[in-house]
């Protein structure tokens, strides 16, 4: 069954928390993107939005940094709550160490490639982190035009892990919406992120469901 990350991006922030509580009953995780203004052209928020939900929400929290310094914000969302922590391969010579520092405050671990990057980079970690997530938009901002010329990457992806015997997530975000969502689905994709097909529509709860049925997805209301 294909999941679906409620990405608050694209959430009404004026009342945030009513905003999640539309989703709750049918998103099987919030995603929340987190933008420093360098890596990527944006700034979003910090832990304490993410803290603030915590005791309110009962989703699981993934938190998707897209920040240089990723080594310094790991902790802070981990303490946060955040139930799994995704780094970008390209902010970092020392995947590993990211990777480690994660497991250490008990949280999955996940690792981000934007579109042009290799896969090959992940060659040695690979069977270390719980879910690789390819970019199919440059991250940065929602609302942005999927890009199809990644779906061959996610399709190595899980040729790969499935040879090397990996139970291995594979969490696609950018441009996701129900044609989309087959395509990246039939592709090998676990988990989608979706941001504005989600929290645009009239109603957020039931666009959920349609995300599912559109990837053949057998779900309960």
């Amino acid at each position: 069954m294909v999941k679906i990350a409620a990405s608050i991006l694209a959430a009404d922030f004026s009342d945030l928390y009513e905003a999640v509580r539309k989703v709750e009953k049918a998103a099987d995780s919030l995603h929340f993107d987190i933008m420093d203004g360098h890596f990527v052209p944006n700034i979003t928020f910090g832990p304490d939005i993410v803290r603030s939900l915590r005791d309110k929400v009962d989703l699981p929290f993934e938190a998707h940094l897209m920040v240089d310094n990723p080594q310094e914000w790991i902790v802070p969302f981990a303490r946060a709550a955040c139930d799994l922590i995704t780094v970008h391969v390209e902010t970092s010579h020392h995947l590993d160490r990211l990777i480690t520092l994660i497991k250490k405050e008990g949280v999955r671990a996940g690792v981000a490639l934007n579109p042009s990057t290799s896969l090959g980079q992940l060659e040695h970690v690979l069977s270390r982190v719980d879910l690789v997530l390819p970019m199919t938009v440059n991250p940065g901002f929602g609302a942005q035009e999927f890009l199809s010329w990644v779906l061959p990457k996610i399709r190595t992806l899980r040729e790969i892990a499935r040879e090397k015997g990996l139970s291995l997530e594979i969490e696609v975000d950018g441009g996701i919406n129900q044609a989309t969502a087959k395509e990246v689905a039939a592709s090998g994709a676990t988990v989608l992120v979706a941001g504005t097909a989600v929290f645009n529509a009239n109603d957020p709860k039931e666009a959920i469901f349609e995300l599912k049925r559109s990837c053949g997805s057998l779900f309960s209301r």
